[in-house]
């Protein structure tokens, strides 16, 4: 089915679109065009909304805005933002009447007309997905990257050509009630994450294997076996599955040994490239490069991975370099929104650290995180909502030397104490292993602000 025989089918259909976020906007853009009744609910205010609602008055798209924009919601289609459960009470009384659940990134596998790859996991996805992408790009392929790395695709459907690639990155959120999948589905691995929204870690795995659930028979679906979890997925049959690891030789997939990246395919190896070639630091982004390099298999050169590995320089807000100063380096590490993430970035350096931590609670355990903190950390900088449990688990780690531990109010004054305490030859970096929605948008904002405090030191 293409994009217009989709508005087509729901031309006389009532439409609801919850949420004016990024997203949502280019989706409401396309149903009015097509002619078709948009009512457009949000929690905020028009005035909270300001451009956004200006956008959607003169899209003439109806609104129902405010604490009480669910309780009227009677359309016959309703899409879902991300950031709303699939089991609130309001979208469970539309199905109970015969209503749609949807969402933009629903519509969007529905209609693309090329393959898509699908990328998730909680650590390391925007990466894979990036690389996946350089790849590609750097293959010669017309590729189209967006999902949860910010970008919606759902407005270049009408571009894409059957020779395409759709590279995606999905979240949890997206995934929740998704009826598709896509064609090469890769899971980066699976810790506990964004337990604020999901019930428990069950229904938080169930959300991300999803990926794979629709898969036709044929597709690829790679997965990191050195994962505690995603190595004793149930995966069921038919999927051409391709495995990434450290520890041991898969069948099929991408391993390390030695140092040396390896390729198999159908009981024949060949060497891919040194891991110690790969640009950007860290062993995690070893793993990072693995799970692109699988992900990719039949679809480049090798030489395209290499080339790409060997001068790829990293994603924004994730190990990013931001400044050396009075000797002193900084390092804005802003995506690591769960103790997972900070421990790969803490491996990251080989000396020890003053790590700036502590944010919003997503009632996450936080207790692994005690004793690579303990072992990798000189100057434990806290803010935030999450601080007292990150001071409780390194309090609690069984390790000799601890850090000191310094509470601070707030990311300017952790700066300030970081520049104050820090001595020539140090390294600062700012990985929360929290969400920043205590006081900014999301985990880009703050690490624009982390820089822009950096970058003010004088």
């Amino acid at each position: 089915m293409t994009l217009d025989q989709y508005l087509e089918s729901i031309r006389d259909k009532q439409v609801a679109v919850i949420g004016a976020g990024v997203s949502n906007m280019p989706l409401v853009s396309l149903l009015r065009e097509a002619g078709i009744t948009v009512t457009v609910h949000d929690k905020k205010t028009a005035e909270a909304l300001g451009e956004q609602y200006d956008k959607l008055t003169a899209l003439g798209a109806q609104t129902i805005l405010g604490e009480h924009y669910l309780d009227e919601l009677t359309e016959d289609i309703v899409f879902r933002t991300p950031g709303l459960h699939p089991g609130h009470p309001s979208l469970e009384a539309v199905r109970a009447r015969g209503g749609i659940i949807t969402s933009e990134m629903e519509l969007f596998f529905q209609v693309c007309p090329c393959k898509i790859i699908g990328i998730t996991g909680s650590d390391g996805k925007t990466t894979t997905t990036t690389l996946t992408y350089e790849f590609l790009k750097h293959a010669g392929r017309t590729c189209h990257l967006g999902g949860n790395i910010g970008k919606p695709l759902l407005p270049e459907v009408r571009t894409m050509q059957p020779d395409d690639l759709a590279i995606v990155e999905l979240s949890s959120f997206q995934l929740m009630g998704m009826q598709f999948s896509p064609s090469i589905a890769a899971i980066t691995n699976l810790t506990p994450n964004h337990l604020d929204y999901h019930k428990d870690f069950d229904e938080y795995v169930d959300a991300k294997t999803s990926i794979f659930t629709h898969q036709k028979p044929g597709d690829r679906l790679v997965l990191n076996s050195d994962d505690r979890v995603t190595r004793v997925l149930d995966i069921g049959t038919g999927h051409n599955v391709m495995t990434c690891s450290k520890i041991v030789k898969p069948e099929n997939g991408v391993y390390l040994r030695d140092g040396v990246i390896y390729i198999a395919e159908n009981g024949q190896d060949r060497m891919l490239m040194e891991a110690a070639d790969i640009r950007i630091p860290g062993a995690h982004n070893v793993s990072n490069v693995m799970m692109a390099a699988a992900i990719v298999q039949g679809l480049c050169e090798d030489s395209d991975i290499v080339e790409v590995a060997k001068t790829f320089g990293g994603v924004e807000h994730r190990i990013e370099f931001v400044r050396e100063f009075e000797g002193v380096k900084y390092y804005n590490d802003s995506i690591a929104s769960s103790p997972t993430r900070t421990i790969a970035g803490l491996n990251s350096f080989d000396q020890k650290l003053i790590l700036i931590a502590g944010g919003y609670d997503k009632h996450i355990p936080y207790d692994v995180l005690g004793k690579p903190i303990c072992e990798h950390v000189k100057t434990l900088l806290l803010t935030g909502a999450t601080a007292p449990k990150i001071r409780a688990c390194v309090e609690q780690a069984d390790c000799a030397q601890k850090p000191e531990i310094i509470d601070v109010p707030d990311l300017a004054a952790a700066v300030r104490t970081a520049n104050a305490v820090a001595q020539p030859g140090d390294v600062v970096i700012m990985s929360p292993a929290s969400a920043s929605f205590d006081c900014f948008k999301n985990f880009m904002e703050r690490g624009d602000r982390f820089k822009e405090l950096v970058n003010k030191l004088v």
